[in-house]
């Protein structure tokens, strides 16, 4: 790629945040629309987490061929197409007039996303070879993705408080019409000069795999391992990952490149990745249905009290090159991922009454670690690798955000919808269309509820709400752990990465024993 000047690349990086933080923005805009999806739709609650996630699912699974498409045809190219066809889909998504036209609608989204964040975060790692630029503006990017996760739900409720939830995804069509003209104009064009040819084998077993582990993890949350779905989706996905990893072994030109798996920084880099934001993520999704369901809050309250995990996760993110110069690498995404965990944690003494003051504690500390190891994460993953490799790095980075999100719903909202269930203790003598709604969901209680008179109905109410609390403390602390557990692990996987990891050279291959460790600086 011709070098560029210092305007342009900041120009091109501005205009990578924007497309990119709508592609966050859409992982969780529609939290805070689900009550009047409910209304409207009369979703189950499968189907209502399935609207959720499958945005996630679908853009998970196929960012591997999304990134070696950009590596292969262009990244600008690539950008270029996905940015168009996330507008036209999400015009599709807004008027989608079923539960099950929804999800194929959020599917589609999720698809054209695919094309958008490899190719954002494979263009930076090109424009910017200084380190530290390069950790500046990855940083910038980083700040710009955590804020729009956590900006979906503040955005969802301006537009609900005065238009139906599809205007949720009408946001995204004049926004996709500026980063188009504007990309077209800055981006410059950079691609992988030998690719080699594109194994369509390959290329299946990627998605079935991803997308069929995806599946059996969320189904056998919800619906136990006995399923029959979930054994035959888990055998599928394992299988075909397992035959996807030997043949890019084997492979002269494979669609990614898995011996980068060997190197302990970029494993354990991917791995924190994920978890802080399956942390972030997750949280948020059941916090919007505790401010509203419980708390009873409007669509636009529950966006305002969700506000400062966005402006904290900015800030982190904004500081963690500094923070990782000071503290080393290693430590930087521990103490990310330990205040993620500390967030979780807050919330096992969250009350059904009153209980902002335990969201904000939650939420703040929650942005921070998220905003902090997320940005270290994403810098450490592409440093490791050469410029050439960029694109299959960059979609094993996107694949980790993205599969993070999703199971953030999957796992939380179902463990949650779980335990909700076997703790709800409903008042007798209700009819038993009230009982089925009731033990659905929260959502469906609370419709059922208004059809009741006074007295049952408060009872529902009353019942509901408190085990949806009930379910969110030990979901917290359950997942509060196991975020504390990756916090102690990357202390080991990430020990003596350098603060500063130099550019390689391009003109030949790293070996799976070459060190990507840097002599400027160790983890204290």
């Amino acid at each position: 790629m011709t070098p560029v000047s210092r305007t342009r690349r900041w120009a091109a990086l501005a205009t990578l945040c924007l497309a990119v933080s709508l592609i966050a923005i859409d992982g969780t805009v529609l939290h805070l629309a689900i009550p009047r999806l409910t209304e409207a739709l009369q979703p189950t609650s499968t189907q209502i987490l399935w609207i959720a996630d499958i945005y996630g699912f679908v853009l998970g699974g196929l960012l591997i061929t999304a990134g070696n498409a950009g590596d292969r045809f262009g990244r600008k190219r690539v950008l270029l197409i996905g940015v168009a066809a996330f507008g036209l889909a999400s015009l599709a998504t807004a008027y989608a007039p079923t539960a099950e036209l929804l999800i194929v609608a959020r599917a589609v989204l999720g698809v054209a996303g695919a094309t958008i964040m490899p190719s954002t975060l494979s263009i930076i790692r090109n424009l910017f070879t200084d380190p530290r630029e390069r950790t500046t503006a990855i940083g910038l990017w980083s700040s710009v993705t955590t804020a729009g996760a956590a900006a979906g739900p503040l955005l969802g409720g301006l537009l609900l408080d005065n238009f139906w939830w599809g205007s949720v995804f009408l946001i995204n069509v004049p926004v996709m019409v500026v980063v188009l003209i504007v990309a077209a104009l800055t981006l410059p064009e950079s691609r992988n000069p030998d690719p080699g040819p594109l194994d369509l084998r390959s290329v299946l077993l990627s998605i079935v795999g991803v997308i069929g582990v995806i599946y059996a993890v969320k189904e056998a949350a919800h619906a136990g391992l006995a399923q029959t779905g979930v054994l035959v989706a888990a055998v599928l996905g394992v299988g075909a990952l397992i035959l996807f990893w030997r043949r890019q072994s084997r492979l002269t030109h494979p669609l990614i490149d898995v011996s980068l798996f060997r190197r302990r920084a970029f494993s354990g880099a991917v791995g924190g990745d994920m978890v802080a934001v399956f942390a972030l993520v997750g949280t948020l999704f059941f916090l919007s249905l505790y401010l509203q369901f419980v708390l009873g809050w409007t669509p636009l309250q529950a966006g305002l009290a969700q506000l400062p995990a966005m402006g904290s996760s900015m800030v982190a993110a904004l500081l963690a090159g500094r923070l990782a110069m000071a503290w080393g690498r290693a430590v930087a995404i521990s103490v990310g991922l330990a205040l993620s965990a500390a967030g979780l944690a807050v919330l096992v003494v969250l009350p059904t009454q009153s209980g902002y003051p335990v969201v904000l504690a939650s939420l703040l500390l929650i942005g921070i670690g998220a905003g902090l190891s997320f940005t270290v994460t994403a810098d450490t993953v592409l440093a490791t690798v050469p410029k050439e490799r960029a694109g299959s790095a960059s979609a094993i980075a996107e694949t980790a955000y993205e599969l993070g999100a999703a199971l953030g719903i999957a796992l939380i909202g179902s463990l949650l919808g779980g335990i909700y269930r076997q703790t709800l203790r409903l008042p007798g003598g209700l009819p038993a269309e009230a009982v089925d709604a009731a033990r659905d969901s929260i959502g469906t209680a609370l419709h059922a509820a208004a059809s009741l008179p006074a007295e049952p109905a408060a009872g529902v109410i009353a019942a509901a709400s408190a085990a949806f609390v009930q379910a969110v403390n030990v979901t917290s602390l359950i997942c509060g752990v196991a975020v504390a557990a990756v916090a102690v692990t990357a202390l080991f996987t990430l020990r003596g990465l350098g603060t500063v990891i130099e550019e390689h050279p391009l003109d030949r291959p790293l070996s799976p024993s070459q060190s990507t460790e840097s002599k400027q600086g160790a983890d204290r």
